[in-house]
């Protein structure tokens, strides 16, 4: 196993020769280990100690109850409690693990099937740990904290430490190669290349020698042996975004490294043997797909073992309030700009506005507006002219007048639009129109039309469409 980093663990035994076996095994895994004996000896250790595994057996107490289990997880919560019950008493178990406990064996159990347990605890440990500091400073500003996106990240905890192959459904843009990313970094291979390859970028030809590597001469301009991806990648992760534009002969030969883990390059007779996680994206729909005998369906259900599927960005609005800082600080170091701030009309049209493109559309949004801003806030003026014509093509938008009935004509949200900005600042005409994105003459024509305030005549300059 990997070094569990000296993570400490209590055995709390009442046969003293199992607990100094146990602890000898564990120890020659570097953790660090405390024993007990008694009810007592295990109340005071817990007390006064912190520990992140507790092996327990529950034959501590004279009574056997679960006031042991439930004094751990109020003294320490995040500790992962491994249960030995009486086989005969398997209820109490389940009660156990009712209350929190992580696992539970039988007290007859051998010290090395113990300290596999004790294993698996730590490596639910890692993962916790990891994605407590990877999902708030990416997960959430990815994806997002909808009930939906909970209901990802839960996935990825639990299928992140296995070997299990991953296919994620998702809109282009919405992050799919970020989450991939991710199991990666929680997993055991996360310190071996993690290698990505878009399959409907290439040609059918380029695509099967880049996955598959090729032999000299096996086609024209093959001028040497090549190594294919997944020889980089042994011992890691290949990420095939975009797996259902893959044409069929590849799906064969994708088929047998799933199957046998082998590979066979272009132009050889003698297939290799390589170790990777495969993890799989597609926008498309793979079922249709299956029935209409465009995509393989045995590569299918091998790819379909968990299965993902992302929320467009418009299912989940809560993440701009992350991904708008997110980008404004990337691509104000970018550009040498300190764009800290966003106006609040323009965060109004990017809360409002429908992101076709997902995450990597609002990526270059949000990088449009950077270079544009003159100053340290981003204002509708910023945005491209995407965005702003969105609001005009909408029936209403809430956030200027949430008492604006459903029929409002785009004339009243208009007028609204202009009063709320001019009384934002002070009826100054010129910082009204930039941050409106329009020209002083049409500002002083439509408060003329709406008979918002003074009115005179400003200086001609060029017109802007509101």
């Amino acid at each position: 196993m990997d070094e569990p980093a000296k993570l400490k663990v209590l055995i709390a035994a009442s046969e003293p020769p199992f607990a100094t076996a146990l602890a000898n095994y564990l120890e020659v895994d570097g953790y660090r280990v405390e024993r007990c004996h008694d009810a007592k000896g295990f109340l005071r250790l817990l007390s006064r100690q912190s520990f992140d595994i507790l092996v327990l057996d529950l034959e501590l107490s004279e009574q056997g109850d679960m006031d042991l289990v439930t004094f751990a997880r109020r003294q320490r919560p995040q500790a992962q409690i491994i249960l030995l019950v009486d086989i005969a008493k398997i209820d109490r178990a389940i009660e156990g693990i009712r209350r929190g406990a992580f696992f539970y064996l039988p007290r007859t159990s051998m010290p090395s099937d113990v300290a596999l347990v004790v294993n698996l605890a730590y490596r639910k440990l890692h993962t916790e740990s990891a994605l407590s500091g990877y999902q708030w400073d990416v997960f959430e500003q990815m994806l997002g904290r909808t009930p939906a996106m909970r209901r990802v990240i839960e996935i990825v905890t639990k299928v992140a430490p296995t070997d299990s192959t991953v296919l994620l459904l998702g809109e282009s843009g919405t992050g799919k190669e970020v989450l991939a990313g991710a199991i990666h970094r929680l997993s055991p291979r996360r310190d071996m290349p993690f290698i990505a390859i878009n399959c409907a970028a290439l040609p059918e030809a380029l695509l099967e020698s880049e996955m598959f590597g090729h032999m000299k001469g096996s086609f024209t301009g093959a001028d040497a042996d090549k190594r294919c991806l997944f020889e980089e990648a042994d011992g890691g992760t290949v990420f095939l975004d975009e797996i259902g534009d893959m044409a069929p002969v590849t799906q064969a030969k994708l088929l047998r490294v799933l199957q046998n883990g082998e590979i066979r390059p272009v132009g050889s007779a003698v297939s290799h043997r390589v170790n990777v996680r495969i993890i799989a994206a597609t926008n498309r729909d793979l079922e249709e797909a299956v029935r209409t005998n465009h995509f393989r369906e045995d590569l299918y259900f091998r790819l379909n073992v968990i299965q993902i599927r992302i929320p467009p960005l418009r299912e989940r609005p809560d993440a701009l309030a992350a991904l708008v800082p997110h980008f404004l600080r990337q691509y104000g170091e970018k550009f040498g700009k300190n764009v800290a701030d966003v106006d609040p009309h323009a965060q109004a049209l990017l809360r409002d506005y429908h992101y076709p493109g997902n995450v990597r559309e609002l990526e270059s949004i949000i990088a449009h507006g950077v270079i544009m801003a003159d100053g340290d806030t981003l204002r509708v003026a910023d945005l491209p002219d995407q965005v702003r014509r969105s609001a005009a093509s909408r029936p209403a938008l809430p956030y200027l007048n949430p008492t604006t009935p459903q029929q409002s004509t785009l004339n009243q949200m208009e007028q609204q639009l202009i009063r709320t900005t001019l009384e934002q600042y002070d009826g100054n005409q010129t910082k009204t129109a930039k941050t409106l994105g329009i020209s002083r003459s049409t500002l002083w024509r439509k408060m003329r039309e709406y008979g918002l305030g003074p009115t005179a005549d400003p200086a001609p300059s060029r017109s802007h469409m509101l």
